[in-house]
């Protein structure tokens, strides 16, 4: 684990939640080469297998904001980056930074940062009481059905809201972003040609879509200094193993999640934008 505690002040943060990532799906286009913009940053190794605390975007995202992120898949204790003070904590230690606060987004105020959320699924659609929850948290927050699981461009959108507001607020005033990744989540089939249903296949194809926006992400952040960040997925989803289908339920499809974190150094590269095929082109 990196020593988070002694990063929160100095660099900006951002969180993303790759919405229904699985992890061995995750991990195969990774050995294969087939995201090849997150692998850049990954650390060696790739991708590490977490348990998420959550089955479903909700659980999950709650659990996340509480300081409870996917779990080392292993036995033990594992120290968390992110905690809030309360007796008898046994994951926090030195290397946690530490909130006194009701959520990680509030702790992140406290300490001077200026919070926003670009929201991808229903659950950050603002269109409900439910719908509000999450976004609440945050200082300012996005969403849109440009942003949402039914627009082909989201994940391209979403990155280009987010610099454009990460780009309003000035070097010294620290940010903490959080970018949940629609793109992956059902419906996904149309990021595979001549696809009628969501598959297994489509899945990672849609991954590979937000791979290449997630690299002009990484490097449009570059230009303003060192980020601390934190990508993963929230839950994983079934396509029909041992019969199950979707996600909140348990099964280990649904559990096992990729996990990393790492420190994006500064640089004054400009972002630039991948190319794409169209269908008509």
């Amino acid at each position: 684990m990196l020593n988070v505690s002694r990063l929160v002040g100095t660099h900006d943060v951002l969180l993303v939640t790759l919405d229904t990532l699985r992890y061995d799906v995750a991990a195969r286009l990774h050995a294969g080469g087939r995201t090849p913009f997150l692998s850049a940053v990954l650390p060696d190794g790739g991708w590490e297998r977490r348990h998420t605390p959550g089955s479903f975007t909700f659980a999950a995202h709650a659990a996340f904001f509480a300081g409870f992120l996917p779990t080392p898949a292993a036995p033990g204790r594992h120290p968390r980056p992110f905690a809030l003070r309360f007796p008898g904590s046994e994951t926090t230690a030195p290397e946690t930074a530490v909130f006194d606060a009701p959520d990680i987004v509030a702790g992140f105020r406290g300490r001077g940062y200026h919070t926003l959320c670009v929201g991808g699924v229903g659950f950050f659609n603002k269109l409900t009481p439910l719908g509000g929850v999450l976004p609440g948290l945050f200082d300012e927050s996005y969403w849109a059905p440009e942003l949402g699981v039914t627009d082909p461009r989201s994940t391209e959108n979403q990155v280009r809201l987010l610099l454009g507001r990460v780009a309003e607020h000035p070097p010294l005033r620290r940010v903490f972003a959080f970018l949940n990744v629609s793109a992956v989540h059902q419906p996904n089939r149309f990021y595979l040609p001549g696809a009628a249903d969501d598959t297994i296949e489509s899945h990672a194809a849609a991954l590979e879509y937000a791979d290449a926006h997630l690299g002009r992400l990484f490097a449009g952040l570059r230009t303003r200094g060192p980020w601390l960040v934190v990508i993963c997925s929230d839950h994983g989803t079934a396509y029909g193993e041992d019969g199950y289908t979707g996600h909140r339920l348990a099964h280990p499809s649904v559990w096992n999640v990729p996990y990393a974190e790492f420190v994006l150094n500064h640089s004054t590269d400009a972002p630039t934008e991948p190319v794409e095929k169209r269908e008509n082109e």
